[in-house]
């Protein structure tokens, strides 16, 4: 084959720049990722309720907040494993159905060993969706866009965190606490079956798979009428190196030797804090003796500071990547310890201390989401991904663990605690930051991929 007939096709996205593809995809996948969030957090808003009328105590929730954490560890690397397989879009569907299907089935539990196992199930889907929700994107845009499209849809999550809340606090009263589920239920599987018909494949994705050259040259075409694309053409991602099927061991190629467990360490730290605050907030005020609604307003404002913080920080995650997920680390110690000692002066410094914790801890859960991601080639993005988020996972199922084992302590000292992941997480970013200058430094021709 000549090399007239090869089609560069990182050198095309950024020609073409963003275009009705790309509005069509983050449209879909920012519902994607709200619903995603509605059911992570879903649980956290169901406990109040669930304590009440089984008669429990609030520590025997620990198991399953952590139910959901378990399956998203597994479901992360396997659903990252389908989509460097199958396709971005074949694992967005599958793990939308999977998910959809058992947080419906939560809706009839009758006891805590069946929720456990429905919070589990489903957390194997939703574990799919973050890994190839910012694959898709950052693979069909434009460089200077890569990590902005994926930093946005992948920031609506804590938004779908907080409508739990509203819904707690407006049809709970009335339909029970089953209507949380059954609302978390129904729209995935909607969503999935209107995305087999409209939802866009990431164009890297078909370009390293021939049995996707006829979508490939359909998506050339609508991002470009006017372009002559070559009969047989071969599509190449000129600025990144592949790797054929998936090996594990490819995660530390590439100068990732230290960078790729850094990064799971890093994951950890971070999902440690926020599932503590996720999990714990809302029954945590109600120790205070605050009412109900008010733990629902702290849970849900720290999702809605979550999607500000997502997108206000984006173009800045954007340029300087891990040195200023580093600093909004350091930010968060402070704010994050300052929720309880807020809980107990008035509703208006409890909002703004839990939007503010929201602001910083999911403002750089997304941006590691995506960053983290970036750092390997299309090959391996999902896979990648998918493997942060599922070892990270570890730390989300041990911060409402050791939330149920503390809880007998004083509010204001527990979120005195739940911020030293905050502090950790800040040395060992800073250090990554330092190491991916060094191997970007040593390996020039790396640069261009992120």
């Amino acid at each position: 084959m000549s090399d007239q007939t090869v089609v560069p096709v990182s050198h095309l996205l950024d020609e073409r720049g963003l275009s009705s593809f790309h509005y069509n995809l983050i449209f879909w996948t920012v519902l994607l990722s709200l619903i995603d969030g509605y059911d992570i957090a879903a649980i956290a808003f169901a406990a109040p309720h669930l304590v009440r009328e089984w008669g429990l105590k609030p520590g025997a929730l620990g198991p399953v907040f952590s139910a959901s954490l378990i399956g998203i560890l597994f479901g992360s690397a396997l659903f990252g494993w389908v989509g460097d397989r199958y396709g971005r879009k074949a694992a967005l569907i599958s793990s939308n159905l999977l998910f959809g299907v058992f947080t419906l089935a939560a809706a009839w539990s009758t006891n805590l060993d069946h929720l456990f196992w429905m919070r589990l199930l489903a957390g194997l889907g939703i574990g799919g969706v973050i890994p190839n929700i910012v694959a898709i994107n950052a693979e069909s845009a434009p460089r200077p866009s890569r990590a902005t499209l994926a930093l946005i849809a992948v920031g609506f999550v804590p938004l779908g965190g907080a409508i739990p809340g509203i819904v707690a606090a407006t049809l709970v009263p009335t339909h029970g606490w089953p209507i949380l589920f059954t609302l978390g239920g129904i729209v995935p599987i909607v969503l999935a079956l209107i995305a087999v018909f409209i939802l866009p494949e990431s164009i890297k994705f078909m370009a390293l798979h021939e049995s996707q050259r006829g979508n490939m040259e359909k998506t050339i075409r609508a991002l470009d009428p006017s372009y002559a694309l070559p009969a047989n053409a071969k599509f190449v991602i000129e600025d990144e190196q592949q790797f054929p099927g998936f090996n594990p061991a490819y995660l530390f190629k590439q100068g990732l030797w230290l960078i790729t467990p850094l990064l799971w360490l890093l994951f950890a730290l971070n999902l440690m804090g926020y599932f503590f605050l996720l999990s714990w907030t809302p029954t945590l005020m109600a120790v205070l003796k605050l009412p109900p609604s008010v733990g629902a307003m702290a849970g849900a404002m720290i999702q809605v500071g979550g999607t500000v913080g997502s997108l206000a920080l984006s173009r800045w995650f954007q340029r300087q990547r891990f040195l200023a997920i580093a600093i909004v680390f350091v930010i968060a110690v402070p704010v994050v310890a300052s929720i309880g000692y807020a809980g107990l002066t008035s509703t208006l410094a409890l909002g703004l201390a839990t939007f503010f914790a929201g602001f910083c801890v999911l403002g750089i859960q997304t941006g590691i989401n995506v960053v983290g991601a970036l750092v390997y080639p299309t090959s391996l993005r999902a896979n990648g991904s998918g493997w942060e988020l599922g070892i990270g996972r570890i730390g989300s199922i041990v911060g409402p663990l050791l939330g149920a084992l503390f809880v007998g302590m004083s509010v204001e000292k527990l979120y005195i605690w739940s911020a030293l992941p905050f502090a950790a997480g800040a040395v060992v970013c800073f250090a990554i930051y330092r190491l991916n200058a060094q191997r970007l430094a040593e390996h020039p021709e790396l640069r261009q991929a992120q």
